[in-house]
């Protein structure tokens, strides 16, 4: 369940292991593809699952196909004779989209003929974890109806190979559960550790979830799982450390900052958020788009939020190089560490904050140590 900016580097390496192409250089989708892309959630919105499945084909690689109740998914350029590859994403601390993915898709498209459809769980993945947990077996049955429907067109069970990043290997082990170990194949990619090393069979991935279970690791010393969970199990470079990547999470602590608008504006509005400890300041810019009232970040620094004694806030003026800019912004600032596991860390300052245009604003934190 790594946090946004570790994604992509852990089980990247593992990737790479599995799957060694380059990136494509495949031509945009023709103007006649509607083409739809993942969903964006904000942060607690962990209890509505609101799954989508989009399908890529060889033809169009680079364009999503929302794939709808109502829809024949053959009208949309699911070939039944390919195998078929479902991509899952895991925890989603910020309720964004995952950053690898479209690379990903691309990857899988050049090296094999085959459907491609990435389930995206951006709104049952975001915000608190164990929420996210919580819906991984909603979110298996949810795949496994869809299956169903795969099957009727005959497709059969043994051309089906579910890729799981994270927590998602884990969905993919439970939907491997539900078709009775018949799917052909289920890939774990760095599977998720917390709350599932000591979890049952059932609950988690396992051997028995498909003809041929795999799971690469390489984050065991931290967010992956360290026991064995496939028939093939492969500890790249041990398991732990990866060349690239910083050696452990606790070098250095995340924490989600976010600001909330109160009156919404025609333009986007940028905050230079700023933690400032004993000696080490830590920055992160929050862009909140026109007509929204709500923006994130992550900020990375040296040492644990409760030792951050201040934050400065500053916002960015216009490009108005002809005068000098005097809009000011309202909002509330709050702030949580990383993974957040429930509501009752989120620490906001306890007034609104104003905010004029270059000028910058200091407030103290105090946040209790646990």
């Amino acid at each position: 369940m790594a946090p946004d900016p570790w994604e992509g580097c852990f089980w990247s390496w593992g990737l790479l292991l599995w799957l060694s192409v380059g990136s494509t250089g495949d031509a945009p989708p023709t103007p006649q593809t509607k083409c739809t892309d993942f969903q964006n959630a904000n942060l607690l919105q962990g209890t509505n699952l609101k799954a989508h499945f989009l399908l890529f084909t060889p033809s169009d690689p680079l364009c999503g196909q929302l794939v709808e109740e109502s829809s024949d998914i053959r009208n949309l350029g699911f070939n039944a004779t390919l195998g078929t590859k479902l991509v899952i994403h895991g925890f989603r601390a910020l309720g964004t989209k995952p950053s690898w993915i479209d690379k990903f898709i691309s990857a899988l498209l050049q090296a094999a003929d085959a459907n491609v459809i990435a389930v995206d769980w951006v709104y049952g993945s975001t915000g608190v974890y164990f929420s996210a947990v919580e819906n991984v077996v909603k979110l298996g049955l949810e795949i496994s109806r869809f299956l169903r429907k795969l099957l009727v067109l005959g497709v059969s069970e043994s051309s089906i190979h579910i890729i799981g990043v994270s927590l998602g290997a884990h969905v993919g082990g439970m939907v491997g559960h539900f078709y009775k170990g018949q799917l052909g194949q289920i890939t774990g990619l760095d599977p998720a550790g917390p709350e599932y090393t000591r979890a049952s069979l059932e609950e988690r991935l396992d051997p028995g979830d498909a003809l041929f279970v795999e799971a690469i690791h390489t984050d065991t010393d931290n967010l992956g799982i360290r026991i064995p969970v496939g028939h093939v199990d492969y500890y790249v470079n041990g398991g732990q450390d990866q060349p690239g990547c910083p050696t452990s999470i606790s070098a250095v602590h995340h924490s989600l900052v976010e600001f909330y608008l109160l009156k919404l504006r025609n333009q986007d509005t940028c905050i230079t958020v700023t933690f400032l400890s004993s000696s080490v300041t830590s920055s992160v810019t929050i862009t909140i788009p026109r007509q929204q009232r709500h923006g994130k970040g992550i900020i990375a620094h040296p040492s644990p939020q409760c030792q951050i004694n201040q934050v400065k806030l500053k916002f960015q003026p216009s490009n108005r190089v002809w005068k000098k800019d005097r809009t000011i912004v309202i909002g509330m600032f709050c702030t949580a560490p990383l993974p957040v596991h429930d509501n009752r860390r989120t620490v906001c300052l306890p007034e609104p904050v104003n905010l004029q245009a270059s000028e910058t604003v200091s407030h103290d934190l105090k946040i209790t140590c646990i």
